[in-house]
């Protein structure tokens, strides 16, 4: 605990002195709070069906950023994950990069642990991106996922979009996606096709620089080994699945 109180101090002081000492015209903020109805990561159920809120910011400077989120439980009315960003990204051409830390504090659980990342986008119809996670902490591996997205404006007032989204991974040996079957301390990683996921949601602009956001989405697990990784990772005390129908709405604040 001592461990993430420290991390997640360093980290909101460097939020709060990155635009300090950053010229104005090259430092923005975004701030988003999403309420939904359950906590789904990587196709994991982590939430027990009373819905989370989960608040963010983000300071960017330039090609540097930082961010800071956190996942709110209502049933047990605690934090229970807090993860911290530190990200660089570029363009050319056609492409556009992104590179970055994650640490994520996770209460519950044996271990915190730590990913670099790295994802590449290419500039064309569905937004193609591939982005590969390397843990090299409690993991101790990878986890590889291709999406894509595809915006469209619909035919109303306030230049509202509706967007597309659709991802499948793969888990690369990676003991925070596996489990531990025989109950000794000892995760059976694996190789293989991880979650599917697709969803849909609208980008509504009001003023100042807020926007809210309704989302629904749809996620599956793709092997059997994901399938039994999935429901044995979930936290929920009334059902553990692989296929998971969540939604919710998220508000930004750029400023």
């Amino acid at each position: 605990m001592k461990k993430k109180q420290l991390l997640t101090a360093l980290f909101l002081a460097i939020l709060i002195a990155l635009p300090t000492y950053a010229k104005a015209a090259d430092t923005g903020a975004d701030a988003s709070v999403d309420i939904l109805s359950n906590y789904v990561w990587r196709g994991i159920k982590l939430s027990d069906d009373k819905g989370v809120v989960e608040p963010s910011l983000a300071i960017t400077n330039g090609p540097f950023s930082a961010s800071y989120w956190t996942n709110y439980d209502l049933k047990t009315d605690e934090a229970n994950e807090t993860d911290l960003t530190i990200s660089y990204a570029r363009e050319s051409g056609d492409f556009s990069y992104e590179a970055g830390y994650i640490y994520y504090a996770i209460d519950g659980a044996s271990n915190d642990t730590q990913e670099l990342y790295l994802s590449v986008t290419y500039a064309t119809l569905l937004s193609p991106t591939v982005a590969l996670y390397y843990d090299f902490d409690a993991g101790d591996g990878a986890f590889l996922v291709a999406s894509a997205s595809h915006s469209m404006p619909l035919p109303v007032g306030n230049s509202i979009d509706l967007e597309f989204g659709a991802s499948i991974s793969v888990n690369i040996d990676n003991d925070v996606m596996s489990i531990d079957t025989n109950g000794d301390g000892n995760t059976d990683a694996f190789t293989g096709f991880y979650n599917g996921e697709v969803s849909a949601s609208l980008s509504i602009p009001l003023k100042n620089g807020i926007s809210i956001s309704p989302t629904i989405a749809y996620t599956t697990a793709l092997s059997n080994d994901a399938e039994d990784a999935i429901e044995g990772l979930g936290v929920s005390s009334t059902d553990k699945k692989s296929s998971i129908l969540y939604a919710g709405v998220g508000t930004s604040f750029s400023f």
